[in-house]
């Protein structure tokens, strides 16, 4: 399949992740930009939009993350359709799921019906952290490493912009060297399509791991939109339901994968 350069200006659908605004490390300028390019009909705020557990000890929230909580307000206003999925960072705003504030819809989970008719589950994610198998000890040195990565790449990207340089994930690359990230990734995305092909869905859609990507199993497509602090990208939905990973320009950067039919004896295993 020939992948279009550019994501069309009218996306049916987008999804972005992880913005963990009130953090040095949100990309909030380059979001913006993506969203004055790309006006979506619906847009889902898949979880760790504000991070409330980073802002405990220090609260970051520059102009740039002010301007675009507000265009996501204006497009709100203006007859997008905004849902929003509260994620672990984020969890205090679990509590208003089931309310409309400012014309923005919270939920706990949804189940999105694409334009082609299938059903796919969207949440943020961090319920299937119990299902990933990694000692504590490597998981606590992974957060550390993490928040280093984070900071080296807002370094990296300081020096990058004085040279008049595009933005570019230093703390991605790094990342998918590491064979306990990679593993780690795998884990997580079967524990995801387990959970849609169990509850009888076509696919799953989230966030949480920083890490965009389509996986399937048969019968079966996952979906994760990425991050807004390390490598910018979205999820989009075409017109016809076709399912997009894009960058920060609105580059088309990955289409989703044919999924193998489901057999008889996989829908038995899903549904035990």
């Amino acid at each position: 399949m020939t992948i279009p350069p550019i994501a069309p200006t009218d996306p049916r659908t987008l999804f972005i992740s992880d913005l963990h605004m009130g953090t040095p490390d949100c990309q909030a300028q380059l979001l913006d930009s993506l969203l004055r390019r790309v006006r979506p009909k619906r847009l889902y705020l898949v979880g760790d939009i504000i991070d409330l557990i980073a802002m405990r000890k220090r609260a970051v929230l520059p102009s740039a993350q002010q301007r675009l909580m507000a265009r996501i307000l204006r497009l709100a206003r203006g007859g997008c359709e905004v849902i929003y999925i509260p994620g672990n960072h984020d969890a205090a705003m679990r509590r208003l799921c089931g309310l409309r504030l400012y014309n923005v819809r919270i939920e706990r989970r949804v189940i999105h019906a694409t334009a082609d008719h299938r059903r796919l589950l969207v949440s943020h994610g961090d319920e299937f952290d119990t299902h990933v198998r990694m000692a504590p000890w490597l998981m606590a040195l992974g957060d550390g490493m993490h928040q280093f990565l984070l900071s080296l790449n807002r370094w990296c990207n300081h020096s990058r912009r004085l040279l008049g340089l595009p933005y570019w994930s230093l703390a991605g690359a790094l990342k998918r060297q590491v064979g306990a990230a990679r593993r780690y990734v795998e884990q997580f995305e079967q524990a995801a399509m387990h959970q849609a092909a169990r509850e009888g869905l076509d696919g799953y859609i989230g966030g949480h791991i920083h890490k965009a990507g389509f996986a399937t199993r048969p019968g079966v497509l996952y979906c994760n939109d990425g991050d807004w602090v390390e490598h910018c990208t979205a999820l989009m939905e075409d017109r016809d339901g076709r399912l997009s990973l894009i960058d920060w320009e609105g580059r088309v950067i990955g289409v989703e994968p044919v999924v193998e039919p489901r057999s008889m004896e996989a829908g038995s295993l899903a549904s035990a």
